[in-house]
């Protein structure tokens, strides 16, 4: 089965250096020192195998054969080649390249700065740092696009479905215990003689500025953003759309070095510096004050969630008419507050709970509410919530009768994937493949030495 290509380019980029121009046109028959093989004019580098491999055995891998590797990523490759040569298509590589550039300065924010951000990376420059992101989107997106036509009509009926389960159901993994959740989560309100408190120290910190400081040094030293701060409060190259809209608003309002008054934003209170405006692009440093609330402020809070937990209990409302009404969640408000899975079904694996999600549900039967609690969200800000038990699955192994759709899902991965290796072994002969000696004595799934030049 051919390896999934975003697990093959996530792990590159995060740790291979880029030394040669992706962009060199590659004779038919050429190999190049530390060049393993070559589909078409897309290369694969000894370091792409190599890295894969020690990221296997780092994560536990029973088995890292360098040959498994290269095979994956001779499949990988070849979709990306013919999908570049596909008019079904569409060419949207200046859009991706534009959008690697974002990726890249979001990175730089979080350093504190360009070069040790590189060193990190184990980039010798910016310029290869941000051709590998370039390289990794491109890739993925025409990976994908050519995956997507390739499997498009492949289905499965149930009598599919049940064969695959009778066939292969001592080889399926056991699912592991399980919950299905609902929640109400909500911020805390601060007080507004709180707000004035931060809204006031953001105007002293501005007149500061005014009368000379440095608005670098005072976001290093006020500012509680952790993606800026050591940067002086800057973010550079900003895409109109990527920021919240009352902060994008507020700077492009703003003349170059003219400094905003505070405005509120969902992350706390800011005071904004338009650094530079060049066509869709802009720079802006800020600085933030976070709007945590104080114990007063959680303490009302909870107060409030209790109340809500009382109706609820009483049968004033339902979970899904208390979510809906007052949750601050909006992944889960206008879904009866049921939190979704990875795989977006509503079944969470209890060992992947966060600890104090687990520690609020020992003990909780189906049906049962949590004790009101304070967790965070995401972005570590502070919500007040309260959990229902809507289901236990205990430890099972797979079965039609209960877990048919995760069962289905199986036996569409494995047809989609025969569907992609016959289209692999019909597209070998016209392609130009060359792999070097060293691979081969290989046995690989796909007989790729046989199509290809070995040297």
């Amino acid at each position: 089965m051919i390896k999934n290509l975003k697990y093959i380019l996530t792990l590159s980029f995060l740790v291979s250096l880029f030394s040669f121009n992706a962009n060199a046109q590659i004779k038919k028959g050429d190999l190049v020192d530390g060049i393993s093989a070559v589909v078409g004019n897309e290369i694969i580098l000894e370091s792409d195998i190599l890295e894969q491999q020690n990221y296997a055995a780092q994560q536990g891998a029973a088995k890292t054969d360098k040959c498994e590797f290269m095979d994956g990523i001779l499949g990988n490759k070849l979709l990306i080649y013919k999908a570049k040569k596909d008019t079904l298509i569409q060419d949207r590589t200046s859009a991706i390249k534009e959008g690697a550039l974002d990726k890249y300065n979001q990175i730089v924010s979080q350093f504190p700065s360009e070069r040790a951000m590189l060193d990190a990376y184990k980039f010798r420059t910016s310029y290869e740092m941000k051709n590998a992101i370039e390289k990794m989107d491109i890739d993925g997106y025409y990976y994908q696009q050519k995956y997507g036509l390739i499997t498009e009509k492949v289905g499965i009926t149930p009598n599919e479905v049940t064969d695959f389960y009778n066939a292969y159901k001592f080889q399926l993994p056991q699912v592991k215990d399980e919950v299905v959740l609902s929640k109400i989560a909500m911020y805390p309100k601060l007080t507004e003689a709180h707000k004035d408190e931060l809204i006031n120290k953001l105007k002293k910190i501005k007149q500061d500025i005014l009368a000379g400081e440095s608005f670098e040094n005072k976001a290093r030293i006020y500012s509680e953003d952790p993606g800026s701060a050591a940067n002086g409060g800057l973010y550079t190259n900003i895409n109109r759309g990527k920021m919240v809209k009352i902060f994008e608003a507020t700077a492009l309002n703003l003349q170059e070095g003219e400094i905003s008054d505070p405005i509120e934003s969902e992350f706390g209170f800011h005071i904004i510096q338009l650094v530079k405006k060049s066509g869709k692009l802009y720079d802006a440093r800020h600085i933030l004050l976070k709007a945590e609330p104080n114990a007063e402020e959680i303490a009302a809070a909870k107060a409030e969630m209790e109340k809500i937990k009382e109706d609820i209990k009483s049968g004033k409302m339902t979970f899904k008419e208390a979510a809906y009404k007052y949750s601050d969640d909006k992944n889960t408000k206008f879904n009866a507050g049921i939190i979704a899975a990875q795989d977006g079904s509503d079944r969470l694996e209890k060992i992947g709970l966060n600890a104090n999600i687990a520690y609020q549900l020992a003990g909780l039967n189906k049906g049962d509410l949590s004790d009101v609690f304070v967790d965070d969200d995401a972005s570590k800000r502070k919500m007040v919530t309260l959990m229902k038990v809507n289901d236990i699955i205990p430890q099972h192994a797979l079965d039609l009768a209960t877990d048919f759709e995760r069962i289905k899902g199986f036996a569409l991965e494995k047809k989609k994937g025969e569907a992609l290796e016959k289209w692999v072994k019909e597209n070998l002969p016209d392609t130009f493949i060359s792999i070097n000696n060293r691979y081969k004595d290989c046995h690989f799934n796909t007989d790729w030495n046989k199509a290809a030049i070995i040297k």
